[in-house]
């Protein structure tokens, strides 16, 4: 495939638009066009041991789960390791793209994956994503009736406003007179001059509306997930499950105030990676994910809430196989899929 094509399925299949305001996503490294893609080499994070091992199956495009360019590059030099990432690849033309949190907000992405777990239950997501395009414009709407003596030089003034969209106007009838109807699209910070421009022109109490513009939830989609098992499970049960699940010899594990390894656990939290502030103040049984900081995990667990720590990328690596599988079915199996083995987390128990 041209990689400007996969691109834009890969983009299909995971909207950019769906990622957290602060994350990195999409196509981060692109060798000059054209660019054919036969082999897509996935990865969870993309380190130097890693990128030789996509240098050696012949990868055409690598899609790193974690950005490797996050912050940005002052310049590409051989001095540190996340330099040379972008020269070996370059040099290899190799595309990178990254996904991360669109991946987490998904219904067929890394949390959902991780629910799997858990054993049988069902999951809404923490944090719903909202539809990105719906507005297109604006966080407010302002209508408004002015009459012919006023509207030109209202109108005049509202277009001298930054961040006004949508506007137009529609003949009204109120108490009886002929008067305009005006609407429009604008930021907070615009409706702010719009008000104090309708006060000046004393048309505020015109019958003016101004209505919040809302956009609507994207059914099961969003970041993290509240889980309601079938059936309550010991804690324990729940650890033995979640290291099968993630092929993972052992967790850590902070049993909440007033619980044992025996107590149920009805409802479970979960975020894969770092989850703290995904999941900090969630009513759950237990908290699941790859890392806490020491103190949310103290409020976690005397607030009764059992915690299980799996280390940040166990909690995502394993949706690399899945995401062969379906992203094979998504791409019509017109390109080679390899998942990187040599890919693991940083931290072993010694």
């Amino acid at each position: 495939m041209n990689l400007r094509e996969l691109v834009s399925a890969l983009n299909d299949f995971a909207p950019p638009a769906l990622a957290e305001s602060w994350d990195n996503v999409g196509l981060l490294v692109e060798p000059s066009p054209p660019h054919t893609v036969n082999t897509l080499f996935l990865t969870n994070d993309l380190t130097e041991e890693v990128m030789e091992e996509a240098v050696q199956k012949k990868a055409d495009l690598v899609l790193s789960y974690h950005p490797p360019i996050f912050t940005p590059l002052k310049r590409v030099t051989w001095k540190t390791w996340k330099e040379r990432l972008v020269v070996r690849a370059l040099e290899n033309r190799i595309g990178i793209y990254s996904p991360h949190t669109a991946y987490d907000a998904i219904p067929h992405g890394v949390n959902n994956w991780l629910t799997k777990g858990l054993g049988a239950c069902t999951s809404v997501p923490l944090h719903p994503s909202t539809a990105p395009s719906s507005p297109a414009e604006g966080t407010h709407r302002v209508e408004f009736c002015a009459d012919a003596e006023h509207l030109d030089a209202v109108l005049s003034k509202i277009k001298e406003i930054p961040d006004i969209s949508c506007l137009t106007t529609l003949p009204a009838r109120v108490e009886g007179e002929e008067q305009t109807r005006v609407s429009l699209n604008c930021s907070q910070k615009a409706l702010l001059e719009v008000v104090a421009l309708l006060s000046q022109n004393n048309l505020l109490h015109h019958k003016t509306e101004i209505l919040l513009l809302q956009k609507p939830l994207l059914p099961h989609t969003g970041i993290g997930r509240l889980c309601t098992l079938s059936e309550p499970v010991s804690l324990s049960d729940i650890i033995e499950r979640i290291k099968g699940h993630l092929q993972l010899p052992h967790v850590r594990v902070a049993v909440g105030a007033g619980r044992t390894l025996e107590s149920p656990v009805k409802k479970a939290a979960l975020c894969a990676g770092s989850g703290s502030s995904v999941l900090k103040g969630t009513e759950a049984d237990l908290y699941l994910t790859g890392e806490m900081s020491h103190h949310d995990v103290l409020d976690a667990v005397a607030n009764g809430i059992s915690v299980i720590l799996c280390e940040h990328s166990n909690t995502e690596r394993g949706f690399l196989s899945e995401l062969r599988d379906t992203l094979a079915v998504h791409l019509q199996d017109k390109i080679n899929i390899v998942v990187s083995e040599k890919d693991r987390d940083p931290l072993q128990v010694a």
